[in-house]
């Protein structure tokens, strides 16, 4: 699934602005489809969660995500390797055994490339990896 969408002053210097500005738009995007927002930023020992949303079926979907600059070398898609497959895994797991121990789940993809213009186009990857 793709999308576009401006946002007002472009893209921040900072990595935790950046990756607030990509967790707003994805959260609207899934707020637009149906998909209630459980959880934003959620930590644990293992990790982080930037959000976690139950979709229109009910099944639970932690969500990565990943803003880059158009000309970035690597995708975000990328960005999620082995280890940090990994390391989601985990703390979804703690925060399953918090919250909902017996939900479906899923985890998923957002990807996002910004330009300086202040557009970004998300492609959103569901189920992205077991």
């Amino acid at each position: 699934m793709s999308d576009t969408r401006k946002t007002p002053g472009g893209v921040s210097d900072t990595c935790k602005a950046r990756g607030d500005i990509g967790e707003d738009i994805t959260a609207q995007y899934l707020t637009e489809r149906g998909f209630t927002i459980l959880s934003r930023q959620w930590r644990c020992r293992y990790g982080e969660l930037d959000l976690i949303a139950r979709d229109v079926s009910g099944v639970v979907c932690f969500v990565e995500v990943k803003l880059r600059k158009r000309d970035s070398f690597a995708s975000g898609r990328e960005a999620v390797d082995t280890r940090k497959r990994e390391r989601l895994r985990k703390t979804a797991s703690c925060w399953l055994s918090e919250h909902d121990p017996d939900a479906l789940t899923r985890f998923d993809v957002a990807e996002i490339r910004a330009d300086p213009d202040g557009f970004f186009k998300l492609d959103y990857l569901p189920d992205a990896f077991q």
